[in-house]
């Protein structure tokens, strides 16, 4: 049997889905819920995925837009993004009880952009200025704080001392993108002080790596499982389109399109770190139906990266 006439195989990646992050953020509103009982007010989607979402309000999570909109002297749940310290005052105003669910790693971020903040360095953050990350990330010294979304704005933005300059970055950026914007600001700045460990989370990286790898390895399609507003999800599609495959972004099984599958030959099937692993069993038994043969890892993630919950569960 030749290359040509074997059938077709759908390679299920790993690590694909939940990193340690949205676990730990997803346990604890569960947790809450559990012990406390709903309702339980969450402050923004608690991860970027709608099944996600759904299923904890089918059990009794609220989720809100700000804070303003939770009862007084109720409890709320900061998101896996991080919030910005007018938040927290915003909850100490309303006697709120605030459970923080911000991931460790931007946790981290919010931290550097403090101890920059402190010596009056300006602050240059690479990422997408409407994402709920760098909104409050921003926060924490608005006024010391450049958005850099791209490489025309790295070649453009101006600060007031070259010499007292710093970066940080969004967590779930694509590598490539990234050192590129990065190489331009070092250039434009060459004082600017970098921090001595990257702020790209290990779970965007890890993903993004396991899609090249997938493509070089001959896949000609790309299905990442994840919501449209997930930043690691997108750039996980750009990242397999940049390495020559055709790549998608899915929500569920129900958002394939046919076409995309006509002469594929091997799907790459992976999911963004807040998209739960039963949306891809859903998209893995469609594409069985369709004649793929089965192969790569069941076991979606073996990173072996934990984070404690918030002290109030733990």
């Amino acid at each position: 049997m030749t290359t040509a006439d074997a059938s077709p195989s759908l390679d299920l990646v790993a690590p694909r889905g939940y990193c340690a992050g949205v676990d730990r953020a997803i346990e604890t509103v569960e947790r809450a819920l559990e012990e406390l009982g709903p309702p339980v007010y969450v402050r923004g989607e608690i991860v970027h995925n709608r099944h996600v979402v759904d299923s904890l309000s089918a059990r009794g999570a609220v989720f809100v837009p700000t804070e303003l909109d939770v009862p007084e002297g109720a409890t709320i749940i900061l998101s896996a993004h991080g919030v910005s310290p007018e938040v927290h005052r915003n909850c100490a105003a309303r006697d709120l009880r605030v459970i923080d669910a911000t991931c460790p790693l931007v946790s981290k971020v919010h931290a550097e952009v403090r101890r920059y903040a402190r010596r009056d360095a300006t602050i240059l953050l690479v990422g997408h200025v409407d994402h709920d990350e760098v909104i409050g990330t921003r926060g924490e010294a608005p006024d010391r704080v450049i958005v850099v979304e791209d490489v025309a704005q790295a070649r453009e933005v101006d600060v007031p001392d070259p010499d007292n300059v710093a970066l940080a970055t969004q967590t779930t950026l694509s590598l490539d993108d990234m050192a590129e914007i990065v190489g331009v600001l070092r250039e434009r700045f060459p004082a600017l002080e970098i921090p001595p460990k990257g702020d790209i989370c290990y779970a965007t990286q890890n993903r993004q790596d396991a899609v090249k790898l997938a493509v070089r390895g001959g896949a000609d399609l790309v299905l990442v499982v994840g919501s449209k507003n997930s930043s690691n999800s997108n750039r996980m599609v750009e990242v397999g389109a940049a390495a020559g495959a055709e790549a998608h972004l899915i929500e569920n099984a129900r958002s394939i399109d046919e076409a995309w599958l006509e002469g594929k030959r091997r799907v790459a099937l992976t999911a963004g770190a807040s998209a739960p692993e039963v949306l891809v069993r859903e998209v893995a038994e469609m594409l069985e139906s369709r004649g793929y043969g089965r192969t790569g890892s069941e076991e979606p993630s073996a990173e072996g990266v934990f984070f404690q919950l918030p002290r109030e569960f733990r």
